[in-house]
């Protein structure tokens, strides 16, 4: 009993608090992460820094300057931007790049969406036809433009050829001034076709089969269901792949600077090309970042405009 009434006050005996956690070294284990974080992106940032924003920052720098490779660059404001406003090719630049843009939405918009509806109804050989129409991307860029400007040669090329055999009146291609743009939104959109169709395919195939079924339950043929489910379910992606391919177009090079040389009679002349023009040919440095300038910013409110619509959706 004695030994018992001896333990008996210690077991009651109130437990001691337990010590309250040390925020410092929380804070400093979440400290070490960010830490951590920031030294595997340390890389990439400095990438960016490097090949992306400060080229940018500099090309607004020199749009002010008159520069040219071994001399000393002079400030001289906005001279650059008045000089390049009254070039001669300024305005059929800017008219071509816009007409670019247009004509390949009509066709980057329809031709992806048909055929990607075609290869989401296939049932057999559907991964070679993938394969197939995505081959085109595979492609260099320089390459292509190769390939098509002997598709378009207007003496020997397949193009004529086809026509010749067929009977039909052969054209000039990119050789003429009134099909030479045509010519190259189609090079376009048929390098670039690929990417978009798959694309399309997954939004297509993300689509709820029920949907589909309560349309033909209700009598809805195939283009009422394209109507009222398809487009209502990939509106979306149609979209942001509209406002990605308007920022693309603009852009256009390749194809203008090795089938046509900007030619004929300038009409196959974008802003980038005149671009390249101003720095490679005329040596002029200021010139060349003012017309940058220019589109950078009709690109960056594009770019604003994709950022916001994602951003609502992401929010939805």
């Amino acid at each position: 009993m004695t030994k018992t009434a001896e333990r008996l006050p210690a077991a009651a005996a109130p437990l001691a608090p337990l010590p309250a956690p040390v925020s410092g070294g929380r804070g400093r284990r979440a400290l070490a992460d960010q830490v951590r974080a920031y030294g595997f992106l340390l890389g990439g940032l400095i990438c960016f820094a490097l090949f992306s924003w400060y080229p940018a920052i500099r090309a607004v720098v020199i749009a002010f300057q008159r520069y040219t490779p071994g001399s000393a660059p002079e400030w001289v404001g906005t001279a650059n931007f008045r000089r390049v406003l009254h070039d001669p090719e300024f305005g059929a630049a800017w008219r071509n790049t816009l007409t670019f843009t247009v004509l390949a939405l009509l066709l980057g918009f329809a031709v992806p969406f048909v055929l990607a509806l075609v290869l989401n109804e296939l049932r057999h050989a559907k991964a070679f036809f993938r394969v197939v129409v995505y081959l085109p991307v595979m492609i260099p860029p320089v390459v292509s433009a190769l390939l098509w400007k002997w598709f378009y040669d207007p003496g020997a090329g397949l193009a004529n050829e086809t026509l010749r055999a067929l009977h039909l009146p052969t054209s000039n291609w990119s050789n003429g001034t009134d099909t030479a743009l045509i010519s190259l939104v189609i090079v376009a959109t048929w390098a670039n076709l690929g990417g978009t169709v798959l694309i399309y395919l997954a939004a297509l195939q993300s689509i709820p089969g029920e949907l589909y079924e309560a349309a033909e339950l209700d009598g809805a043929n195939l283009l009422q269901r394209i109507r009222h489910v398809t487009i209502p379910q990939t509106r979306f992606v149609i979209l942001m792949l509209m406002l990605l391919q308007i920022i693309a177009t603009m852009q256009v090079f390749t194809e203008p600077f090795v089938i046509t040389g900007g030619g004929p009679e300038s009409a196959t002349v974008t802003v980038l090309y005149l671009i390249y023009k101003y720095a490679f040919l005329y040596n002029d440095f200021g010139g060349a970042c003012a017309l940058s300038v220019m589109l950078l910013v009709l690109l960056g409110a594009f770019s604003a405009l994709y950022l916001r619509l994602t951003r609502s959706e992401g929010d939805a």
